[in-house]
C-alpha cells in the first residue's frame, strides 16, 4: 500500500508526541526549588522555582484605559496651567494617535475632581470619583510609573494579557494553567468574565484570543464564563437527554478519541477528552457556584445593588470570590468602557460607580476570609491618558487620548507591600521621572510571588523557545513583602 504524506505524519506523531511531553514533564525536574505542593497538577513543572506567595489571581482589567489624572496621580500643575500648551513645559517626543495627531493645539487640561490623602498611609487617591476604592488606600500597592509600548486599544490590550503585541501568544492565564497545573477538578483553571460599562456605550471590543492558549495547547485557554443563557455555552444537556444517557455518550466518545490519539499522539484529542470530561463535571459545579442564595445578606449589600444582575461588575466580583474559594487559579474580570476622548465629565463618574463599591466588597470580602495573604488582586487598564485634551478644551466636554508612557495601576494582596505607592511622574504627567515598571516587568512580578521563575517557564515553538515576558522582565523586589 502506498503510504501517503498524510498516513506518515500521522503514524509519527505519536512517537514525537510522547517526546514533546517527556520533554515538558522533565524540563523543570531539576530545578533548585522548593517542596513539591500538592496543588502542582499537571503542569510542566514539577517543583516551584521560589516559594510561592500567591496560589491565585484575580485580575481587574478596566478596559479601555482610566484616567490617572482623575483617579490616582494628582497633578495641580495641570489645573494651574489650563489651556497651556503642553509643549510649553515637556519635549513632545511621545507618538500621538491618529486621533489627535492633527491638532494644532494640545491645551493642558486639568482635573475637575479632588483628591484626598487617604488611610493611615495618606495615599493621595481621585476620592470623590473613587470613595469606596479610596478606603482601601492602606491595602494597596499603587503604582504611578506603569509604561508600555502600544498607543491602540487592541494591541495594547493583547499586550498586558500575551506579552506581545500581535496575536497569537498564550495569555497569562493560560501561561499560569500551562505551568502549574490545576488545583480543582471541578471548574477550569482559567476563567475569565466581561462586563460592559456605562462610561462609554460604543467601546472597543474584546476578542476571546485575550484569553486564548496561543501556540499552547488549547487545554490551557480560559473559558469564558456568558452574561446571559447557560453560563458555559452548551452546559445544558440537549431537550430529551437524561444525564444517565449523557454519561454513556461520552464514556463512548471518549473511548474513540483514545483509540484516535493512541493513533496519532495529537495533543489536541487528549484535549478534547479532558475537556468533554470537564463539561461533564461542570454540569454540577457551575450551577452551584452562580447560585447565590447561600450569601448572607450583607455580603450582597456590599457589593452593591447590581450583585445579583448577571453581567454586572459586582456580579463578577462576587462570583470572582466564589471562584477563588474554590481554587480557580486565574480569574480575569474584564470591564469596558473607561475610553473618554470626550465629555469625560459626564462618562467618568458612572464608570467609576460601576466598579467603586464592588471592588471594595471584593477585597474586604477576601480580607475577611482570610483569602486576602494568599490571592493576588490586580486593577489596572491598557495605558494612561493624555494631559492635554482632545478636541477643543472645555470644561464640561473635556477628554482625552491615549499616553502610553506613563500611567497608574495598583495592587494588593498576597506578597504585595500595602499603603504604599512605588514611581513617580512629572509634573505635567508625561515622563516618567523615578523606578519606570513595564509590563513585561509586571507580569514577571507576578509570576514571582506564583512561585514562577519567569525566564524558566518556557514553551518551545517553531524551533525556539518562547515565554511570557519574551526576553525582558525583571522582578520588582521594591513592591514586595
Amino acid at each position: 500500500m502506498m503510504l501517503t504524506r498524510r498516513h506518515f505524519f500521522g503514524r509519527t506523531a505519536s512517537g514525537v508526541g510522547m517526546a514533546a511531553l517527556a520533554s515538558l514533564m522533565g524540563r523543570e525536574a531539576n530545578a533548585d526549588t522548593n517542596e513539591v505542593e500538592s496543588s502542582l497538577r499537571g503542569g510542566a513543572l514539577t517543583q516551584y522555582h521560589v516559594p510561592p506567595k500567591a496560589k491565585r489571581v484575580i485580575y481587574l482589567f478596566q478596559s479601555g484605559a482610566p484616567s490617572q489624572q482623575e483617579l490616582f496621580d494628582p497633578k495641580p500643575v495641570l489645573r494651574e496651567n489650563e489651556g497651556k500648551e503642553l509643549g510649553d513645559f515637556v519635549e513632545m517626543t511621545q507618538r500621538v494617535t491618529g486621533m489627535t495627531a492633527g491638532q494644532k493645539s494640545f491645551p493642558l487640561a486639568g482635573s475637575r475632581y479632588k483628591f484626598t490623602r487617604c488611610g493611615k498611609s495618606g495615599i493621595e487617591l481621585g476620592s470623590e470619583l473613587l470613595p469606596h476604592i479610596s478606603t482601601l488606600a492602606d491595602d494597596m500597592c499603587l503604582i504611578r510609573s506603569m509604561q508600555t509600548e502600544a498607543i491602540n486599544h487592541d494591541p495594547a490590550m493583547t499586550f498586558f494579557q500575551s506579552g506581545n503585541q500581535l496575536p497569537g501568544r498564550p495569555s497569562f492565564g493560560a501561561w499560569l494553567h500551562y505551568g502549574l497545573g490545576t488545583s480543582n477538578d471541578n471548574l477550569p483553571t482559567f476563567i475569565t468574565m466581561v462586563s460592559r460599562g456605562t462610561g462609554r456605550p460604543n467601546c472597543q471590543p474584546l476578542y476571546d484570543r485575550l484569553w486564548g492558549s496561543g501556540f499552547l495547547p488549547s487545554t490551557y485557554a480560559g473559558v469564558k464564563l456568558m452574561s446571559v443563557g447557560d453560563p458555559v455555552l452548551y452546559l445544558s444537556n440537549p431537550a430529551g437527554l437524561d444525564p444517565v444517557a449523557r454519561r454513556r455518550m461520552l464514556d463512548d466518545l471518549a473511548r474513540m478519541n483514545q483509540q484516535k490519539l493512541d493513533e496519532y499522539g495529537d495533543p489536541e484529542i487528549h484535549t478534547r477528552i479532558q475537556q468533554y470530561e470537564l463539561a461533564y463535571r461542570m454540569q454540577t459545579s457551575v450551577p452551584e457556584l452562580t447560585d447565590f442564595s447561600d450569601e448572607p445578606q450583607h455580603v450582597l449589600d456590599a457589593y452593591g445593588p447590581n450583585v445579583t444582575k448577571r453581567g454586572t461588575y459586582a456580579y463578577n466580583c462576587l462570583l470572582a470570590r466564589r471562584l477563588a474559594e474554590r481554587d480557580v487559579r486565574f480569574v480575569q474580570l474584564f470591564h469596558m468602557g473607561w475610553d473618554q476622548h470626550f465629555t469625560l465629565p459626564k462618562q467618568l463618574p458612572g464608570q467609576c460607580q460601576d466598579t467603586d463599591q464592588p471592588t471594595r466588597a471584593l477585597v474586604n470580602d477576601l480580607k475577611q476570609r482570610g483569602m486576602l495573604e494568599d490571592t493576588l488582586v490586580v486593577w489596572g487598564g491598557e495605558f494612561g491618558r493624555t494631559s492635554y485634551c482632545q478636541g477643543t478644551l472645555n470644561a464640561e466636554t473635556y477628554g482625552r487620548d491615549h499616553h502610553p508612557r506613563c500611567f497608574s495601576i495598583w495592587m494588593t494582596g498576597a506578597g504585595v507591600k500595602r499603603g504604599m505607592t512605588y514611581g513617580k511622574t512629572d509634573d505635567v504627567c508625561y515622563n516618567v521621572v523615578e523606578n519606570p515598571m513595564h509590563v513585561h516587568d509586571l507580569h514577571a512580578t507576578m509570576l514571582h510571588l506564583l512561585g514562577i521563575d519567569h525566564e524558566r517557564l518556557t514553551y518551545r515553538f517553531q524551533g525556539r523557545y518562547f515565554r511570557l515576558t519574551d526576553v525582558h522582565g525583571k522582578v520588582m523586589h521594591e513592591l514586595l513583602s
